[in-house]
């Protein structure tokens, strides 16, 4: 955001005192920003949708689309900055504290609790609904989110079934696509550093008609924006190596939550799950 506050700065005397005050609002509250309207951030700031639109373009702009274009390219860059370098400097400090259990655990709580506090249950009944109603379901998470991905996969198996994983190179994906429908479920994890294969399957979905829930770290980022559903999750850097608790929290509570939903059709299906899982005899048997 260096870049963007930097030209508001030279710019800032030569702007009209309404400007002034977009400019100010924009300073402060950057990444709020890439969700506004010209309109929206004239209300905003109690000046108007000209206005907006005449800052953008004496800071250099060809509109307020180009802005926002510029806000959002720089939170996603920003995303994906040097997330080993953040855990050396992270696990560094563990080494100079010699506090290891405390250090580690006390992080991983303080995220959960501030992923508790940021999830909206109403928006989330809505998301379990969806995944009950949807006909089939589609779960794609590549790199460090294949591990996530694949567990969740397995539950809603368990808990509801009709759930498929793309796994990229094993699978055909343009069979996969050809399931998709109207009706369907693509669960996206797109977490730093993102990956293509998962936003193209996303946009191939889309196509479809499907229904994208995004699992993701930030609103813009390549899957997010084109999402139906986001559940935000924010995690220490970088998230592969650290942010696996506060994840499966995460799908831990989403898991749940289809369970206690649906739970009368829930209890059948495992019933018919252990049955067949005694009849396959898959597991070793106490002597």
């Amino acid at each position: 955001m260096k870049q963007l506050k930097e030209r508001i700065r030279i710019n800032f005397e030569q702007l009209t005192k309404r400007q002034q005050i977009v400019a100010k609002y924009i300073s402060d509250n950057t990444e709020k920003v890439a969700f506004y309207t010209a309109k929206e951030l004239g209300d905003i700031t109690n000046t108007s949708e000209s206005t907006v639109i005449r800052f953008c373009y004496n800071l250099g702009f060809s509109g307020y689309s180009d802005l926002q274009k510029l806000i959002q390219d720089t939170v996603l860059s920003e995303k994906q900055k040097a997330p080993l370098e953040n855990y050396l400097n992270s696990t560094g400090s563990i080494i100079q504290s010699n506090h290891l259990v405390e250090h580690t655990l006390t992080e991983d709580i303080a995220y959960i609790s501030k992923l508790s506090s940021s999830i909206n249950e109403e928006y989330l009944q809505s998301i379990i609904k969806k995944i009950i109603d949807s006909e089939n379901r589609f779960v794609v998470g590549f790199r460090s989110s294949h591990a996530p991905a694949s567990w969740l996969t397995f539950s809603l198996n368990v808990v509801i079934g009709k759930t498929q994983m793309y796994r990229g190179d094993t699978d055909d994906a343009i069979y996969l696509i050809s399931q998709i429908t109207d009706k369907s479920l693509v669960i996206a994890f797109s977490l730093p550093r993102y990956t293509q294969e998962t936003v193209t399957f996303v946009k191939a979905a889309k196509k479809k008609g499907a229904t994208i829930l995004a699992i993701t770290d930030d609103e813009l980022s390549p899957v997010g924006i084109h999402a139906d559903y986001i559940l935000k999750v924010e995690t220490p850097s970088p998230s592969a190596l650290k942010g696996m608790p506060i994840i499966f929290s995460l799908l831990n509570v989403l898991v749940n939550g289809v369970a206690v939903t649906g739970w009368d059709e829930v209890q059948k299906r495992l019933e018919e799950y252990e049955n067949i899982s005694q009849d396959f005899s898959p597991f070793v048997k106490p002597d």
